[in-house]
């Protein structure tokens, strides 16, 4: 499966570039949080782990690249890390795979855990419609601050 809003994107792919099903790519490190997330949501993430950056607050994204088998060892790595987990995708958050993982890893961490995803709700015909219903570096900044203020500890990175 691929997602039609990915097609225009362009780079440099090295030849013979492989990659196993089931490995995740941490694409920015980070001490503050854990963002989890995959396919399109990877390049919406990592617009917000910037912006949340600017306010002090240092965002780990992973890109799970594959959902079925999943990355749980990357996953529960940084969790335990960060002591914090953000799930975001594109998926209805009633039912989305999202639920898996946070499950996973509230289970073995016993850590703040928050999920975002679309909510239930037809997708709108018109563009302004749609964008609401749409996962936003806005929306993910705005959760993954809620996550980090919920638990009183401190940010590890200096505001900029």
């Amino acid at each position: 499966m691929e997602h039609k809003e990915l097609w225009g994107l362009q780079g440099e792919v090295p030849e013979g570039h492989r990659v196993a099903l089931g490995t995740a790519a941490v694409r920015r490190a980070g001490r503050d949080a854990t963002l989890v997330t995959w396919s399109r949501t990877v390049h919406t993430a990592l617009e917000a782990a910037a912006a949340a950056d600017q306010r002090g607050l240092s965002v780990e994204v992973i890109d799970l690249r594959t959902i079925w088998p999943w990355d749980r060892e990357t996953v529960l790595a940084s969790a335990a890390k960060t002591r914090r987990l953000l799930v975001a995708h594109e998926a209805v958050q009633a039912g989305g795979f999202g639920a898996e993982i946070a499950a996973t890893v509230a289970e073995a961490l016993q850590i703040p855990v928050r999920r975002l995803g679309a909510p239930r709700v037809p997708v709108g015909y018109s563009r302004p419609l749609e964008d609401e219903a749409r996962i936003t570096p806005d929306k993910i900044l705005a959760q993954v601050v809620a996550l980090c203020e919920a638990d009183g500890r401190e940010r590890s990175a200096a505001p900029r």
